[in-house]
């Protein structure tokens, strides 16, 4: 290993034979082999079994693109690489073996992230029988807390994770008090909805958001503890300045606290600035703050409030550095909704996992005879979510095919295209299939965190740059005629170099 020498990205990822040579990435891999070990150790411990599903298999929808590859046996069809090994696991319940697990390859056409690889990507994938969500809960929460735990002080970092149960937190209290469903429980910060303090602009002064309160629209506050105190007036702007540019919204409101003159406390800044003094108080209270204290305000269309709020939520506790440092702070995102309304399509849709088991089952399905009532439906869907970052997802299945039927049938899919889709697993499932559920941590992921790595790429030996471009291996590249002839492909007359 040759220290840390430091050369642009596309050099490293060119030479990564020698880039694996940093120390930091070395011990990185390193790092990654033990975590996987791990993983497979403690799921073997719980009673589970490992499988490997194919590599080459039919197209799905999961919610990416597939990566395709023709077939030469057979002309002008392709098998497509799996993006997750749904179904197969799902089929492997049906058969009898009751608890599944593998460490397995999953491969989705998408845009890279800092988290997220362009091509492949592993995870524990997970799945069990006769289950409930309580079930999936007791059996994976050992394993998670375990390799945190087993890795906490990897390289003398000294972190810890919390004793007892992960906290289980409602989809909408999560939506609620963190704007996101990927809440860093590590950053103290609650939004809270104040509409109700801007309605009437009588006791206000400021008409701009009754006005879109009015519409329709919501007022989130963000409090900002000892901002206006240990800030200038200049932090506030900022932010202000990195709602609009960054998060492409109208801005962020925002008010500085200080006691009054007359005792008390008040605002100059234009949002506060003309509330009567018993409503800024009754106000103050709901948001625990005091002089000293700043506060910001999302204001819109709820979905757009919340979402702004959200990552304000984020900016301000990073800001005023509120992120408690050296722990791993997990959590499951529960009561996921089953639809959500589609505005491209102006049409209710599947928000999440079509084949999760609705809450309530066939009963609740044939009740929901209105869009709202359909809106309302929750779904038995939970996340893992640690420090902010989405580490799983997972659902008990809907096993009925009568059931998956109607709820297919409620977002608007036929029972042909259904059958057309997921043939396969019906007719499985109609000769009878045990109650199952699971759930697949990402592997790298998980590694990205106990490595403390910015970048995804830190924790993969041969990644691919943004671009989805193997540089070492200069893939993709162009094939010779005769492949191209043997797999009866003619590329259009454009894409010939």
């Amino acid at each position: 290993m040759f220290g840390e020498p430091d050369y642009p990205e596309e050099i490293r990822l060119t030479h990564r034979y020698l880039d694996l040579r940093r120390e930091t990435l070395h011990k990185n891999m390193i790092l990654r082999s033990q975590v996987i070990a791990s993983l497979r150790r403690r799921m073997l411990e719980q009673g589970f079994t490992e499988y490997q599903t194919p590599i080459l298999t039919a197209s799905s929808p999961e919610g990416a693109r597939d990566f395709l590859v023709p077939s030469r046996i057979h002309p002008g069809e392709f098998y497509a690489l799996p993006q997750a090994p749904q179904q197969f696991k799902q089929l492997l319940m049906v058969s009898g073996f009751d608890r599944y697990f593998q460490i397995a390859p999953c491969f989705r056409d998408e845009d890279a992230r800092a988290d997220r690889s362009p091509g492949e990507f592993y995870q524990l994938d997970i799945e069990m029988s006769f289950v409930t969500q309580e079930d999936v809960f007791n059996a994976i929460e050992p394993v998670m807390a375990g390799v945190f735990e087993e890795f906490a002080n990897w390289e003398g970092k000294g972190r810890k994770v919390p004793d007892g149960a992960f906290p289980r937190i409602p989809y909408a209290e999560a939506m609620a008090k963190y704007g996101s469903d990927k809440p860093d429980l590590r950053n103290p910060i609650e939004l809270a909805d104040v509409s109700e303090f801007f309605e009437d602009d009588s006791k206000t002064g400021f008409g701009i958001f009754a006005k879109i309160i009015g519409g329709g629209g919501r007022v989130i506050a963000i409090p900002a503890p000892k901002a206006a105190a240990e800030k200038s007036r200049k932090f506030f702007d900022e932010l202000d300045k990195w709602a609009k540019k960054e998060m492409q919204a109208p801005g962020l409101g925002y008010a500085r606290l200080k006691e009054a003159d007359g005792g008390g406390v008040d605002s100059q800044d234009p949002v506060l600035k003309n509330f009567e003094p018993a409503h800024l108080a009754a106000l103050l209270e709901k948001l625990g703050l005091g002089a000293g204290d700043g506060i910001f305000f999302s204001a819109g269309k709820k979905s757009d409030a919340y979402k702004l709020a959200g990552a304000a939520r984020t900016k301000v506790g990073e800001e005023l550095n509120l992120i408690e440092d050296g722990v791993f702070r997990l959590c499951w995102i529960v009561d996921f909704p089953m639809y959500e309304y589609d505005e491209d399509n102006k049409k209710v849709d599947f928000s999440h996992n079509p084949f999760s088991m609705p809450q309530g089952g066939m009963e609740a399905l044939l009740a929901a005879d209105t869009e709202e009532k359909q809106l309302d439906l929750k779904a038995f869907q939970y996340d893992i979510v640690c420090n902010g970052v989405e580490l799983s997802s997972g659902a008990i299945r809907n096993h009925s095919p009568e059931l998956m039927l109607k709820a297919f049938e409620l977002a608007g899919y036929g029972p042909d295209v259904v059958e057309a889709e997921f043939g396969g697993m019906l007719n499985a499932f109609r000769y009878g299939a045990p109650p199952h559920g699971g759930i697949a941590p990402g592997v790298d992921r998980i590694v990205m965190l106990l490595a403390d790595a910015e970048n995804i790429r830190d924790v993969t030996l041969f990644p691919m740059n943004q671009q989805a471009r193997d540089l070492m291996m200069q893939a993709p590249s162009p094939v010779d005629e005769k492949q191209l002839k043997e797999l009866h492909i003619r590329l259009a007359p454009q894409m010939k170099s």
